[in-house]
């Protein structure tokens, strides 16, 4: 199997979609907390 039709792994392909669901959770997460005013860790209960 060639290097380019792989899609597990550490490929580009790999990486740019982790990067942006990364970047999107981090806005969910900072939305939730300006909006219910409690961390992530407050409201899941462990602070």
């Amino acid at each position: 199997m060639s290097e380019q039709n792989t899609k597990f792994g550490f490929t580009a392909f790999a990486e740019t979609w982790n990067g942006r669901l990364a970047m999107i959770g981090f806005v969910v997460g900072l939305a939730t907390e300006l909006l219910t005013g409690q961390g992530i860790l407050s409201q899941i209960g462990l602070l």
